[in-house]
């Protein structure tokens, strides 16, 4: 479909609010608007534009990423990947904050590198620096 020009938002469905909000603010994004409508959902966007919608109506007492973390493959969407620039200052401020890094990086044999976190509610991010031109 040629009139869809890009990504308008990454919903990511979470435990709790504030949890959340710390985690992401970590990563540069900054609080926009919410909790708002039947979910509810709240709303964070990164100064690049990345904007993330927060669903907040997940178990509480669920532990595992069932998309990522079970032996059983469902369908769904497993993960964010967000363009970066700099893959080593980015790998420096994640061990810097504490944050686990689950995988990474890897060296992609076209020269891109991606290394991988996950969030407060075991959401996988991945951060990927494209090969040099």
């Amino acid at each position: 479909m040629k009139e869809i020009s890009g990504i308008n938002h990454i919903g990511i469905r979470v435990t709790e609010l504030e949890t959340a909000r710390k985690f992401y603010a970590q990563l540069g994004f900054v609080f926009i608007a919410g909790p708002m409508g039947p979910e509810p959902v709240a709303i964070m966007e990164h100064p690049s534009g990345v904007n993330i919608n927060f669903i907040l109506n997940a178990d509480s007492g669920v532990t595992e990423n069932i998309l990522m973390d079970i032996p059983e493959r469902h369908a769904g969407y497993t993960h964010i990947a967000l363009d970066v620039t700099n893959i080593k200052a980015v790998e420096a401020e994640i061990k810097g904050l504490g944050i686990e890094i689950t995988e990474g990086p890897v060296t992609l044999p076209n020269g891109g590198i991606m290394l991988f976190i996950r969030d407060q509610d075991r959401n996988v991010i991945e951060f990927h620096q494209s090969p040099s031109k």
